[in-house]
């Protein structure tokens, strides 16, 4: 589908004994950073969970109350990123149309500082490219789009299983992850600038002459 802008740690691994040089790592951030860095020199499947925990200098027990499984590694503190953009939404006036108030809340949810962005880039390319990590994605994507879901219910006065909050959830992780794909493929386009014109495009209407493109796909075979 930080995004968050958690703080992050500075300190590389280094090259000799993978360790690094500061105390063992005691938050999802700098646990995170580790695995990041192996996954994207040593290859994911070529990562244990035991390589993590010995590069970060702690013991696996530690690791697994930070993170349930290798693949989470990746996406750090999730659940606290989508935990503050939910108050994030609640706090936006009701006079903020539903569509601009999303894409306010996920352009900052995604927002990053200049020198995060290589780190970010790593992450996305994982979450998108690595299967392993793509299958245990599902979990967080539905996690986030909860979020979307519960705020749109919340202002279109409906129930958070009714049709139109689901589709709204639905296009705007939509939405995210073809601005996060376009981002990777163009380094040079600013990811903040992508999430909006894909969110305007929603709040729009999508621009596309439906039966002409169904009459295209529905010609018969000469």
């Amino acid at each position: 589908m930080s995004r968050d802008g958690r703080p992050r740690a500075s300190s590389a691994v280094g090259p000799a004994t993978g360790r690094l040089g500061r105390p063992p790592v005691t938050s999802h951030a700098q646990l995170e950073r580790v695995g990041i860095h192996l996954f994207t020199t040593r290859g994911f499947e070529a990562t244990s969970v035991d390589d993590i925990a010995e590069a970060a200098g702690v013991s696996r027990r530690t690791f697994f109350r930070y993170f349930s499984a290798k693949a989470d590694v990746v996406w750090g503190d999730f659940e606290g990123a989508v935990t503050r953009m939910r108050q994030d939404l609640a706090s936006t006036p009701e006079g903020v149309p539903l569509m601009e108030s999303l894409s306010r809340a996920v352009v900052r949810f995604n927002h990053l500082p200049a020198a995060q962005v290589p780190h970010h880039r790593q992450r996305m390319r994982l979450i998108l490219e690595v299967p392993e990590v793509i299958a245990r994605s599902t979990l967080w994507y539905a996690t986030w789009r909860g979020a979307i879901v519960e705020f749109a219910a919340r202002r279109l006065g409906q129930d958070e299983e009714a049709i139109l909050p689901c589709t709204i959830g639905y296009c705007a992780l939509g939405a995210a992850m073809a601005a996060y794909e376009q981002w990777l493929r163009d380094e040079e386009a600013p990811l903040d600038e992508l999430l909006e014109q894909s969110f305007a495009a929603l709040a729009t209407g999508l621009d596309v002459d439906v039966g002409r493109v169904l009459a295209t796909h529905t010609q018969a075979p000469r």
